[in-house]
C-alpha cells in the first residue's frame, strides 16, 4: 500500500500512515510521528499481528522498523506472519525489518534502587542504529516488567521508557495486556501514552466480533467509536463507517437491468449508476436468475461486478445459471467477475460488513449483487443498521447495488423488505400466482425513485435464453397468467375468427346484393335507353308525316290554281 511516511492531521501533529485499511482514516491520518502509542486488548485480539503490520507496510514503504519481543521468538513471529503472504526473512535481509527476542526471567529481575532499563536502551538503541529504524514495536509490557511491585518505580520506569522513545523520535507501539477493570494490566500504561488503542475480541451467540477504540489521541482529533475489523489471509482491514451519510453524488447515467423488457418498465432504461435495487420474492421466483442477469449485463459491458454469495458456493451458482443460458464463466475468468462467498454466521454482521467494505474498495466494481440479505439473522435493527451502513458504502463509491430477499409463503413483504424498503431506490417484487391448479411467475415495480415507472403486472418466465418478459395481458377478470392466459387467448381467437367469418359472410352478402341492385341499374337503363329510342322514332315519324302533309297541301294547292287558270 503506497502512503506518506509523514502526514499531517487535522491539528498540524505530523502523523505516520499505518498502511492498515481504515485504521488511518479512523486514526485521521495515521499514529503520532515520533511518540508512543499504546495498543492494548485481551488475549487473541490480534496486538501483536497489528504492530507486526505496522512495521511491515512501514518497510514496504521503506521506512524501516525494529520488533523488540519479550515473549515469542523471531522464528516465531516470522511464521506467524508468513501466513499474511508476507516474507519477514527478505525484509530482515534487505535491513527494512529488524526482529530481536529479548527473554526476560522474572526470578532474576531485582527490584531495588540500582535497577534500571539501561541495558535494554542499549540493545534497542543499537538495533534502531543497525538498519535507521524510524518505527519500533515493544510486545508485551508486561513481560519487561513482569517482576516489579513497587508502583512507584514501575511508574517511574515506563516513563523513562516512553520518554526514551521520544528522544529517539521513532513512532512506537507498545503493546499491552488487557486489565482486570481497567485498560491495562498496571493501569499506568494509558496515561504516559500519547495515544491509547483499545482492541476487544468479543463473543455474542457463539459469533466472534473484533472491535476497536481510539481512547486518547494527544493534540488530534479522531474517530471515537467502536469500528469492527477483520483479520484473515489479507492481513487486518478496519471498517471506520459509522453511519450513513447523505452527501454522496448521484447520476443521471442509467445502468441497463440484463433483462429484455425490464428496462422498459423502469421509463429510463434502467436503474440510475449508484442505485441500490431490492429484488424480493418467494423461493422460486428466480431471484438470484435477476442478480446473475445483472452482473452479466455488467460483465458483458466490460465493466467489473462483484457477486457476495451467502447461501450457495460460486461453482454452485455458475452451473445453476447455466439452465437458464447465462455462462459466467468467462468473466471469472477474464477477472471481470468475483464471488465472495461465506455462511452468514461464519461472521457476526460487523464483520461481514468490514469483510465487504474491504473487498468493495479492493475490487473496485460497478455493479454488486447481494445474494442474499435474508440470510442474516439477528435483531432487526442490527440488520438494518448493518446495511444502511452497506448502502452508504456503495453510494459514496457510484455503485450500483442489487439486494436480493426471500420473502415469507404467506406474505410477500417479510419484515426484512419492511425495514429496508427506504433505503432501496427501486424495489422489483416477484410473486407467484396460482390459478388452474398451477403456478406462475409474475413480477413488478413496487418502486423506482425519480422514473415514471410501469405499473403492470408482467409475466416473467425462466427459459434457456434468461429472462424473458411476457406482454401483459389482462382479461376481463384481472391479469392472466400461465394455462388461464392461453384458454382465454384461444377463447379470443375464436371470437376473433368468427367475427371475420361473419364479417366475410356478410361482405359477401352486401356483394352480391349489390350486384343484383347494380343488374336491376343496368335494366332501368337499358329501359330508359329504349323508351328513349322509341319516343325519337314516334317524334321521327309525326315529322315525317307532318312533312308529307304540308308537301301535299303544297301540290294540292298548286294543283288548284293550275285547274283554276285553265278554265278561264
Amino acid at each position: 500500500m503506497a502512503f506518506s511516511n509523514d502526514t499531517v492531521g487535522t491539528a498540524g501533529l505530523p502523523k505516520t500512515p499505518t498502511g492498515i485499511s481504515g485504521f488511518d482514516e479512523v486514526l485521521l491520518g495515521g499514529l503520532p510521528t515520533g511518540r508512543p502509542t499504546l495498543l492494548c486488548g485481551s488475549a487473541g485480539c490480534g496486538k501483536t499481528l497489528f504492530a507486526m503490520t505496522f512495521l511491515i507496510n512501514g518497510a514496504l514503504a521503506g521506512e524501516p522498523g525494529v520488533f523488540l519481543s519479550f515473549e515469542e521468538r523471531a522464528e516465531d513471529l516470522a511464521i506467524n506472519v508468513a501466513s499474511l503472504g508476507v516474507d519477514v526473512d527478505s525484509l530482515i535481509a534487505s535491513r527494512l525489518l529488524a526482529i530481536d527476542h529479548v527473554h526476560v526471567e522474572r526470578a532474576e529481575i531485582e527490584e531495588s534502587g540500582e535497577y534500571d532499563l539501561e541495558g535494554l536502551f542499549v540493545r534497542l538503541g543499537y538495533a534502531i542504529d543497525s538498519i535507521g529504524a524510524k518505527r519500533v514495536v515493544l510486545d508485551t509490557i508486561e513481560a519487561l516488567f513482569s517482576g516489579f511491585t513497587d508502583e512507584a518505580v514501575l511508574r517511574s520506569e515506563l516513563r523513562r521508557l516512553f520518554a526514551w522513545l521520544k528522544d529517539r523520535k521513532v513512532t512506537a507501539i507498545i503493546t499491552g495486556e488487557r486489565g482486570d477493570g481497567q485498560l491495562t494490566r498496571y493501569g499506568i500504561e494509558e496515561y504516559v501514552s500519547d495515544c491509547v488503542v483499545l482492541l476487544d475480541n468479543r463473543v455474542v451467540d457463539q459469533v466472534t466480533t473484533r472491535r476497536l477504540r481510539v481512547v486518547k489521541y494527544r493534540g488530534s482529533a479522531h474517530g471515537t467509536n467502536e469500528y469492527p475489523f477483520l483479520i484473515d489471509g489479507r492481513g487486518i482491514s478496519v471498517l471506520p463507517i459509522t453511519s450513513a451519510g447523505l452527501s454522496h453524488k448521484v447520476s443521471s447515467e442509467t445502468v441497463p437491468t440484463g433483462v429484455p423488457g425490464l428496462d422498459a418498465m423502469l421509463g429510463v432504461g434502467g436503474f440510475f449508476k449508484g442505485a441500490s435495487v431490492l429484488v424480493s420474492g418467494l423461493a422460486g421466483t428466480g431471484k438470484s436468475t435477476f442478480g446473475a442477469s445483472f452482473v452479466n449485463a455488467a460483465c458483458a459491458r466490460g465493466e467489473r461486478a462483484l457477486y457476495f454469495a451467502f447461501e450457495e458456493s460460486p461453482e454452485q451458482v455458475v452451473r445453476n445459471m447455466l439452465s437458464v443460458g447465462i455462462d459466467l464463466q468467462p468473466h471469472l475468468d477474464k477477472d471481470l467477475l468475483r464471488f465472495e462467498s461465506a455462511r452468514p454466521s461464519l461472521f457476526g454482521l460487523e464483520m461481514h460488513l468490514a469483510r465487504m467494505n474491504r473487498d468493495i474498495h479492493e475490487f473496485a466494481p460497478s455493479a454488486i449483487v447481494v445474494d442474499p440479505i435474508s440470510a442474516f439473522r439477528g435483531p432487526e435493527s442490527e440488520i438494518h443498521a448493518t446495511l444502511l451502513r452497506l448502502v452508504d458504502i456503495c453510494k459514496v463509491a457510484g455503485i450500483t447495488t442489487m439486494f436480493t430477499s426471500l420473502s415469507s409463503a404467506g406474505d410477500n413483504m417479510s419484515e426484512t423488505d419492511r425495514g429496508i424498503s427506504s433505503l432501496m431506490d427501486s424495489w422489483l417484487s416477484l410473486i407467484d400466482l396460482e390459478a388452474n391448479g398451477e403456478r406462475n411467475r409474475v413480477l413488478y415495480v413496487l418502486k423506482s425513485r425519480g422514473m415514471d415507472h410501469s405499473k403492470q403486472l408482467r409475466e416473467y418466465r425462466l427459459t434457456g435464453d434468461g429472462i424473458q418478459l411476457i406482454e401483459a395481458y389482462a382479461g376481463p377478470d384481472g391479469v392472466l397468467t400461465g394455462a388461464a392466459r392461453m384458454a382465454q387467448e384461444a377463447r379470443e381467437r375464436d371470437a376473433s375468427l368468427s367475427r371475420e367469418q361473419d364479417h366475410e359472410r356478410r361482405r359477401r352478402l352486401g356483394a352480391r346484393h349489390r350486384a343484383a341492385v347494380e343488374r336491376q341499374i343496368a335494366d332501368l337503363r337499358a329501359q330508359l335507353e329504349d323508351d328513349d329510342f322509341e319516343g325519337e322514332l314516334v317524334e321521327g315519324e309525326a315529322n315525317t308525316r307532318e312533312g308529307g302533309y304540308a308537301a301535299d297541301r303544297t301540290a294540292m294547292a298548286v294543283s288548284r290554281d293550275m285547274r283554276s287558270s285553265g278554265d278561264r
